[in-house]
């Protein structure tokens, strides 16, 4: 049998372990361990010939895993230069339930969603609220001014 390509999500920052655990609270993911038996991935990485001048600050603990082994895992690679423009690739996060819950609860889902998000790092750029289209949500950014919806 063959099989696709495997999925790995990764992401430009200035601050990878930051991102990471933002991101972690936002999707129920976990911080990817390191390899046994090594205690932290910096350990790893030195023990597999890297530079420490190419490790960064922090334990390099800037990978994330789905729990449940369903969602890609993602990577947060430490970049130097800043972002500058919008994304042209975003996250959306579905906690509505969709288009079969009535407006009232989809929308009461979504700003359960967004003050979580807010006590975590996000910050709420838009809202997007018209019962006429059943249409309600968020544009947020992560804590690095990536863009993300909240739908």
């Amino acid at each position: 049998m063959i099989t696709g390509p495997k999925l790995q999500l990764t992401i430009d920052c200035a601050e990878p372990e930051r991102l990471a655990a933002f991101w972690a609270a936002a999707l129920g993911y976990e911080v990817e361990p390191p390899p046994a038996p090594f205690a932290t991935w910096r350990a790893y990485w030195l023990s597999q010939g890297l530079p420490e001048e190419e490790l960064g600050a922090g334990d390099c603990s800037d990978s994330l895993i789905d729990p449940h082994g369903a969602g890609p895992r993602i990577w947060f690679q430490q970049v130097p230069e800043p972002k500058v423009v919008k994304n042209r690739l975003h996250l959306d996060l579905g906690v509505s339930g969709g288009r079969g819950v009535p407006f009232a609860s989809r929308k009461e889902r979504v700003l359960a969603e967004i003050t979580r998000l807010e006590s975590v790092g996000a910050s709420r750029s838009r809202i997007e609220d018209s019962e006429a289209s059943g249409s309600f949500f968020a544009v947020m950014q992560d804590p690095e001014g990536n863009e993300f919806c909240v739908h």
